[in-house]
């Protein structure tokens, strides 16, 4: 097995820790800390705005967002992107000095957005990373007629304690 992206790209995780070896997604309480805080952020973020995107229109014109299709940095300080602002990223990173943020999570994400809101941009024909899908067929799939608990409801069946032994923050999810 090898690393698989979920939701959105950019967070790679170990396949075998997140499903179980007949294809079902394994117990949030039976996966790493850095695996559960990563999902659970992931099920707040999937389907919010590119970063990029909302700093050109707003609020007041969310509607014209792309939708965040990657994701970079750490939970609660990651940045999103639609494929047109990845490569503005990526340059960022790359070639622009943003990788003098890396371990620094609140300094890379505010580093990123000021960047881009400066009017920072990556050059004409920069083409930032190549993604590959290899064989996304032999990604298990849960069985779709198998009743599985969201996220939300398999955190929420937890009882308080079992919830703090897990030492992560879920005030982000609706439970």
């Amino acid at each position: 097995m090898g690393k698989v992206s979920i939701a959105l790209r950019g967070w790679r995780f170990d396949e075998e820790e997140v499903f179980t070896e007949d294809g079902q997604l394994q117990s949030i309480d039976k996966v790493s800390e850095d695996t559960r805080d990563r999902l659970v952020r992931l099920s707040a973020v999937a389907g919010q705005p590119c970063h990029a995107c909302w700093l050109i229109h707003g609020d007041e014109n969310i509607q014209e967002c792309n939708v965040a299709r990657v994701v970079y940095g750490e939970p609660l300080h990651e940045v999103l992107l639609c494929n047109d602002h990845e490569p503005d990223f990526l340059y960022w990173y790359q070639e622009a000095g943003g990788s003098q943020y890396r371990g620094e999570a609140e300094a890379f994400e505010e580093a990123f957005q000021e960047w881009f809101a400066d009017g920072n941009r990556a050059p004409e024909g920069f083409r930032g990373m190549e993604h590959v899908e290899t064989d996304p067929d032999s990604v298990p799939q849960p069985e779709p007629e198998v009743e599985q608990d969201t996220l939300e409801e398999a955190i929420a069946e937890l009882d308080d304690e079992e919830r703090q032994a897990l030492d992560t923050d879920f005030s982000d999810l609706d439970i």
